[in-house]
């Protein structure tokens, strides 16, 4: 708790555009980034729509050459990576063993896996890329990051579902702590959006079936949700203590202050049905943060637009904060730009990052007819000006996963 540990870098690739700047400024105009899937074809998934970075050309951020042998998340890791790390401005200047990299994902290579099943099953399994396996691989992103920018010391993946790169964020904050690393390269990635999963999430009818404006899909906490709209991206940060950031001239940007994880051990997929697990997990980010449930100004839901999530969420907040959560402003960063699972927490904690320096929180958009179990206080379809001095991003996963991270101001 003695050290404050801070971000120095921040680099995105998301369905609302690759730098920093593009993606807040789209978050505050309300703006979606769901559009029609492309990626697959959508003649045999009920769900049409997907959060697609647009236009990624790998060879902008790395080694053409190096990319054709990266799964497209490892693709998209690297590329937020670069971004981040020159921000950071630390390449150079500080000694190699004490740089780590911890990387979430909940899937790793699923496209590469689809696309080499159709290879083996029309060619042959000796037609197959001996590049399949470390494209697919999902401690992949952390390890091509290492290797480009030489980073030799603590290394790590966090598959812990769609609350995975909170939880390597949260987890990159302790390594710090304990002195295990003096920079860490952390966040998530993750592209699945390929006939498997797709075929997947759709045999057990977690996304969306809106057929009407793709940008509309995606309706955390309405009445007429009915799935997530999946998505891809990257969110990676530069995490080091304030000590050293303030040695090497490096600007902090926010502070990571808190991390709580749990478990509900409760059901596959579902989450606890009283939410339990979520609360705890709020609780001891708070608490690890050294902070009351009174300090937090804003919370960044995890909002998948999901039947469930929602209603359990808000349930969740509820248990927690009491008499006092309908007071706190509470937004979706999913109802723009999609659930890009394991690359979702990054996404948002970069959200609540830009509301600690700007004051400002992004809506949730779409939310036209309130669910009536969902009665908190959303932030509908407009951007609200407020002081944010403290910001909690909730993340849940799939077996139960519960990660929770405290964003506080610089």
């Amino acid at each position: 708790m003695d050290k404050k540990i801070v971000v120095t870098g921040i680099g995105i690739q998301s369905c609302l555009g690759s730098s920093v700047d593009e993606y807040w400024d789209s978050l505050l105009e309300g703006k979606s980034g769901i559009r029609t899937i492309t990626q697959v074809s959508s003649t045999d998934f009920p769900c049409k729509v997907s959060g697609e970075v647009q236009n990624f050309e790998p060879g902008n951020w790395m080694n053409p050459k190096e990319a054709k042998r990266m799964g497209r998340f490892s693709q998209l890791a690297v590329a937020a990576a670069k971004d981040a790390i020159e921000q950071s401005n630390f390449s150079g200047n500080v000694e190699n063993d004490r740089v780590g990299v911890l990387i979430g994902t909940g899937a790793g290579g699923l496209p590469e896996t689809d696309q080499q099943a159709k290879l083996k099953e029309s060619r042959g399994v000796m037609r197959m890329s001996p590049f399949y396996i470390p494209s697919m691989l999902s401690n992949m992103a952390s390890a091509n990051i290492s290797r480009i920018y030489q980073a030799t010391g603590y290394n790590n993946t966090c598959i812990t579902a769609c609350a995975a790169s909170t939880q390597a964020i949260g987890e990159a904050l302790e390594k710090i702590r304990s002195n295990k690393a003096d920079i860490i390269i952390t966040g998530g990635a993750e592209s699945g959006i390929c006939e498997i999963g797709m075929g997947g999430f759709s045999t057990m009818h977690a996304l969306t079936t809106w057929d009407g404006d793709p940008s509309k899909a995606s309706r955390p906490f309405d009445s007429n949700r009915d799935g997530f709209a999946p998505a891809e991206g990257a969110g990676i940060l530069i995490l080091e203590t304030e000590e050293n950031a303030l040695k090497r001239g490096a600007k902090p940007l926010a502070e990571i202050a808190g991390f709580g994880v749990t478990s509900d051990a409760f059901h596959l997929v579902q989450p606890h049905k009283e939410g339990l697990g979520a609360t705890k997990a709020m609780k001891m980010a708070i608490e690890d943060a050294g902070l009351d449930i009174k300090d937090i100004d804003y919370i960044n839901a995890h909002g998948t637009s999901t039947p469930t999530n929602d209603r359990i969420e808000t349930m969740a907040i509820k248990n927690l904060f009491g008499d006092i959560a309908h007071e706190i402003p509470i937004s979706s960063t999913k109802s723009m730009v999609g659930h890009s699972l394991g690359a979702s927490g990054a996404l948002e904690i970069i959200a609540c990052i830009q509301s600690t320096i700007n004051d400002e929180i992004h809506p949730t958009i779409n939310l036209e007819n309130p669910d009536p179990e969902c009665d908190l206080n959303y932030v509908p379809n407009k951007k609200i000006s407020k002081k944010v001095n403290v910001a909690l991003s909730n993340s849940f996963g799939f077996g139960g996963q519960n990660a929770c991270v405290i964003v506080k101001k610089y």
